[in-house]
């Protein structure tokens, strides 16, 4: 089985990609951005902007039937490594004490601080 899934409390994808794809038991939620639903941007500490990123892969969870806590690996990609910790403290304030399997790389984003993106157990 594998289903597309689509929610409108999540930013349009910017190109031709699903939100997330359920394969199985498990979600694979394309990188989130901070971006309102409506696809709009507005510049904000890394913090404010990690947070916006989770809530955005959390509607997508949720519209898929799951919990962001259900998550098994979430790979971060962050545009100054020198953001690191605040990213990591807001980061936290969305799991509980067994968070996800995690990667952070930085990278080279066009004009976000923060991108995540997700792989879920939905079973």
């Amino acid at each position: 089985m594998r289903q597309s899934i689509r929610t409108v409390e999540a930013p349009v994808p910017a190109g031709p990609y699903s939100q997330a794809v359920r394969a199985g038991d498990f979600l694979y939620v394309s990188g989130q951005v901070p971006r309102q639903a409506d696809g709009t941007y507005e510049a904000a500490g890394v913090a404010s902007e990690t947070r916006l990123t989770l809530r955005n892969l959390e509607v997508i969870v949720r519209a898929a039937g799951g919990r962001l806590t259900d998550s098994v690996k979430i790979t971060a990609y962050l545009a100054d490594g020198a953001d690191f910790a605040e990213f990591n403290r807001a980061y936290a304030e969305f799991f509980d004490d067994t968070p996800p399997a995690r990667t952070t790389v930085v990278a080279g984003l066009r004009q976000v601080k923060v991108e995540l993106d997700a792989v879920v157990y939905l079973g």
